[in-house]
């Protein structure tokens, strides 16, 4: 089986010494044990949707062939394959996450999909507050259901804007802090009903509880774009989508 290799990329200017993940260690560790069985969930979860939203969110990205491409908090891998896709074999994409395990997954992944194209991809693991890139390095980011887990998003996103050439963007793309009552009230009927009884048969329900908390911490989507505002990027939308249900940020440096 295909290797995982933890080394961070050799970039233009040096080589950088892998930082060590100052992320929650509780929130790691949920994630680590999720990772068997994320993919699944996510399918069923979502009837099939999330991979709708994920090829939305890296085509708000404006990733295209040659591009050195970066997806943070990349888990099992989903918009890095995507991404990879754009980049083609002239490009390079860097699949970072603080998960050894959906790391694992990811580069398995690879393995068996086995896409010319994969090639250009390296799994990192690192830190998305810190992380082990040169200043304006990237052509675009993408990163899925990341942001609300990340003990610092304002950090979080001051790196992206570090790491991002002018002019190019990053696409967010994560659950939908609704402002609309009824939505909010059917996102949490679906956590209760649908998202955690699921989990449940997976052994899991402890772990998908935290839904509900994340969401109802999360930033709306005019917050997140003044977040993404005052880390200095000069444009910012949030766009609604599944409903209300999710949300995609799209920032350009």
């Amino acid at each position: 089986m295909h290797s995982l290799q933890f080394s961070v990329p050799l970039l233009p200017t040096s080589r950088f010494k892998r930082h060590s993940v100052r992320c929650a260690s509780d929130r790691q560790q949920l994630f680590n044990r999720i990772a068997p069985v994320y993919d699944n969930l996510n399918d069923l979860l979502s009837l099939g949707q999330h991979r709708i939203w994920k090829r939305m969110a890296v085509s708000w990205s404006g990733a295209k062939t040659g591009d050195s491409l970066l997806d943070l908090c990349c888990g099992s891998g989903d918009l890095t394959f995507l991404m990879s896709e754009k980049a083609g074999a002239d490009g390079k994409v860097i699949g970072l996450d603080f998960s050894k395990e959906q790391l694992s997954i990811a580069s398995s992944r690879q393995y068996l999909l086995s896409k010319a194209c994969y090639n250009n991809i390296e799994w990192v693991e690192g830190d998305a507050l810190d992380l082990p890139f040169s200043n304006g390095y990237f052509d675009a980011i993408t990163m899925g259901y990341g942001l609300r887990n990340v003990v610092d998003k304002r950090r979080a996103m001051q790196e992206m804007f570090r790491v991002l050439k002018p002019g190019s963007r990053v696409s967010i793309l994560d659950f939908n802090k609704s402002m609309q009552p009824f939505t909010a009230l059917f996102q949490e009927w679906m956590i209760d009903n649908v998202v955690v009884p699921t989990a449940t048969v997976y052994g899991l329900a402890k772990e998908y509880q935290y839904l509900k908390t994340s969401i109802d911490e999360f930033l709306t989507g005019k917050e997140l774009e003044k977040l993404a505002l005052d880390a200095g990027f000069s444009y910012a939308r949030h766009y609604e989508i599944g409903g209300g249900l999710m949300g995609n940020l799209v920032a350009a440096r």
